[in-house]
């Protein structure tokens, strides 16, 4: 089995993905009006209207809901993302400034405009960065 992607339901796709692609520096792939990917290296994020999920599983999934999983990137150097995220308009919510954490990783925690949580980190330590080997 292989993970393949992460999907997150939004009442405005537009808005969410135009976050994304400016916090990434991807360029979505828009699939249909209310579908589109930001397709990286290791991962695809696919952001989905609520209208999609209500063609087959009406309540399935409740957009601007979560509260507890966390969409992380690896970046190079937390600080500098940091500098460059909260130079953004708008700015987002930032939840934990760059931090770093006792397992080794730099961390900086941010909230997207549905409310996400979302990790940029890097492995400072040498365990760090052989635990991220793939």
């Amino acid at each position: 089995m292989q993970f393949a992607s992460v999907r997150v339901i939004t009442d405005d796709v537009a808005r969410l993905v135009e976050f994304y692609e400016r916090a990434t520096g991807l360029e979505a792939r828009w699939l249909a009006e209310q579908f589109a990917e930001l397709v990286g290296p290791s991962c695809t994020l696919a952001i989905g209207g609520a209208q999609t999920m209500a063609l087959f599983s009406p309540g399935a999934a409740v957009p601007e809901s979560n509260r507890s999983a966390i969409l992380e990137f690896l970046v190079e150097d937390v600080d500098r993302e940091h500098k460059r995220l909260t130079g953004l308009a708008p700015v987002p919510e930032v939840v934990q400034e760059p931090t770093t954490m006792p397992w080794g990783n730099r961390s900086l925690l941010v909230r997207d405009p549905d409310g996400n949580l979302v990790n940029f980190f890097a492995p400072l330590t040498g365990e760090a960065r052989a635990r991220l080997a793939r």
